[in-house]
């Protein structure tokens, strides 16, 4: 692979292309633009070695945890972690600020809705593309004469609720694959949803016959986890602007880390 940015020096420590090139594999991008993972993983390897010249200057010893049963931190690893936990200092998190966001975001503490639903799957098989076409098939027919669901079903689904016309009974959030989680979502009550859903099990067509939407959960209810999320926030903040702060300071040629 052709190196698409230099090698990267900072605080006068090389990070070479090949290295770069490696790293860039775990670094996910867009079809046909290798250069945006090529940055990600030059700008991740030079806060790296941000945090450990850090450690380093504050004569930091590695103490190698376990992090899983047998596995074992890396010294590098080490470093990093007892660096920000020293040098990083999140706000504390009140409760007039949780109640504040509980208060801004109420959609976001409700209770799983649940749904009364139909559908039809049509197993992938050995050729999606006939699968495909088959569904599609046995949709168009569907949208044509909705009455004709439950025989459809019987006739082409592959799942056991064929025998009751597709009917799944009530259902919620963990109770379906996520694809079919959030078509139910967006469709309304007596909709047969007009587009193909596909998921690892299948194309499927779908029928939503009710809804009960979840209440907003009272604050009492969600104060404990929403301080844990919001105490992660707050330090997440923190980390990025000691990192922020290591970088406006260092010598850094090959990459920018305005956007680390």
């Amino acid at each position: 692979m052709k190196p698409l940015l230099p090698d990267v020096i900072v605080n006068g420590e090389l990070i070479e292309a090949a290295r770069i090139a490696a790293e860039a594999q775990n670094h996910p991008a867009p079809q046909g633009k290798p250069g945006l993972a090529w940055q990600a993983a030059a700008r991740a390897l030079a806060v790296r070695a941000l945090l450990l010249q850090e450690a380093q200057r504050r004569g930091l010893v590695a103490d190698v945890q376990e992090t899983l049963p047998g596995q074992l931190e890396t010294e590098a690893e080490a470093l990093i972690r007892q660096l920000l936990d020293d040098a990083v200092q999140p706000e504390a998190v009140t409760e007039a600020d949780l109640r504040a966001v509980y208060a801004a975001h109420p959609d976001r503490f409700r209770a799983p809705s649940l749904y009364e639903a139909a559908h039809i799957l049509i197993p992938l098989g050995q050729d999606a593309h006939a699968a495909q076409h088959h569904a599609q098939a046995v949709l168009d027919q569907v949208l044509a004469d909705p009455r004709r669901f439950d025989g459809l079903a019987l006739d082409h689904s592959a799942c056991s609720s064929k025998a009751n016309g597709g009917r799944l009974g009530q259902i919620s959030a963990g109770d379906t694959v996520p694809e079919f989680e959030a078509a139910l979502a967006v469709m309304q009550e007596g909709q047969i949803n007009p587009v193909l859903v596909r998921s690892r099990y299948g194309f499927h067509i779908i029928r939503l016959d009710a809804r009960a939407r979840g209440e907003v959960l009272p604050f009492a209810a969600v104060q404990a986890p929403l301080l844990v999320a919001q105490e992660k926030a707050a330090w997440l903040r923190a980390s990025r602007a000691f990192i922020a702060r290591l970088a406006a300071a260092a010598e850094v040629s090959g990459i920018t880390l305005k956007a680390a």
